[in-house]
């Protein structure tokens, strides 16, 4: 959050927030081998004011056409995400919708779907993770142009799934910039872990015709 803070008292200098986005992409460059297929920002920073400029130049400077769009349809009637926490991200929602012609503008794609603000970890579960999509497909097929002769199953939808699997940090180790937050040092990692990993949703998933894939596959 003291990014947030520091850009909304104008303590920011987009000259340096680009030099380390490069850096970065540098970075990763030199430690694959290969240049990242997709490019977000941690908290979804990177469609703050100022930055989704100076972000949308790098991606589009270094070729990499895929980013995120953090807007989660049917998102509003969570009702079970608490108020602190949905204001936060109804104020990304907002940056997100405010971002996408810039991005348009710089010839950077995401995919048709974003799903992960109301599965986050502990309100992560099979159930929960179908709800999501189910609303999200409905909406976005009631927005989609149709074509003049549909056919059924002729339109392919991307939908990106935001999931956070892996296994409590205990300090020092772990965390991004200062440390481990509180989110993870918690058990809610573990949890999505193993909920991503239950057959019972590889199974829906083989029903539902959905395929897993890589930025890099799209």
């Amino acid at each position: 959050m003291g990014f947030r803070t520091a850009l909304s008292k104008g303590l920011l200098n987009m000259s340096e927030v680009k030099q380390e986005l490069k850096a970065q992409v540098e970075l990763f460059h030199e430690l694959t081998g290969h240049l990242p297929p997709h490019m977000d920002g941690h908290q979804h920073i990177h469609v703050l004011p100022e930055v989704r400029h100076v972000f949308a130049e790098v991606l589009e400077e270094y070729g990499i056409t895929y980013t995120r769009v953090p807007v989660e349809p049917g998102l509003h009637n969570c009702d079970w995400i608490p108020p602190s926490l949905m204001d936060f991200y109804l104020g990304v929602e907002e940056d997100s919708f405010n971002t996408v012609d810039v991005f348009r503008r710089h010839g950077i794609r995401w995919p048709d779907i974003y799903i992960g603000l109301s599965t986050m970890g502990k309100n992560m579960s099979v159930s929960n993770i179908w709800s999501a999509i189910d609303t999200a497909i409905v909406e976005f097929l009631s927005k989609a142009p149709s074509p003049a002769h549909p056919t059924p199953q002729s339109r392919t939808v991307t939908i990106e799934l935001m999931v956070h699997p892996g296994y409590p940090s205990v300090p020092p180790v772990g965390g991004c910039g200062e440390g481990p937050d509180d989110f993870s040092q918690s058990w809610e990692r573990l949890h999505e872990l193993q909920t991503l990993i239950k057959p019972e949703l590889q199974s829906h998933y083989k029903t539902r015709n959905v395929q897993l894939c890589s930025f890099k596959d799209l």
